[in-house]
């Protein structure tokens, strides 16, 4: 019977290969989240079933560690450093300004179409720039919210 999620031969492998170690959890996520971008209710399911663990303590340590997604991102992944240079000097606002430009409610981190995720990071270091944004990994700084608009719209069609 097939499984409610699948996964690729190669993290099937690993997560065999991984399964009965010392820190198996946390690499196994890390593996799923590389494939698949996030963590599913399927693929935590599938963990706790392949390496014996109790789903709660799958959820447990999804849930505390700030790295693991459960939620699907968006073809473009918008990341806004709220570390203390960027977060002094209008971090906060760059979010509210994607989310408003993507037409966004404050709880949602993906647009609906998929194209746009919006998640407030810790650093992303490049503190003599702040505030700072990142798109896909291209980094923009010393942002002000009207700013915010143009750089987004170079994502819109790519």
């Amino acid at each position: 019977m097939a499984t409610a999620c699948e996964f690729s031969k190669e993290l099937n492998t690993f997560i065999d290969e991984w399964k009965s170690k010392p820190g198996n959890l946390i690499m196994i996520l890390h593996q799923v989240q590389e494939e698949q971008g996030f963590i599913s209710k399927e693929a935590a399911t599938e963990v706790a079933n392949r390496t014996g663990t109790p789903l709660a303590r799958v959820y447990g340590t999804m849930s505390f560690y700030h790295f693991f997604k459960t939620v699907k991102p968006g073809k473009n992944r918008i990341s806004v450093c709220l570390g203390t240079a960027c977060y002094l000097k209008g971090g906060q606002d760059l979010i509210e300004e994607c989310r408003a430009v993507l037409g966004m409610a404050e709880t949602e981190i993906t647009t609906a179409d998929g194209l746009f995720s919006v998640e407030p990071v810790r650093c992303i270091g490049c503190c003599g720039l702040a505030p700072v944004l990142s798109v896909n990994g291209d980094v923009y700084g010393k942002l002000n919210h009207n700013q915010i608009d143009e750089i987004l719209n170079k994502y819109k069609n790519a």
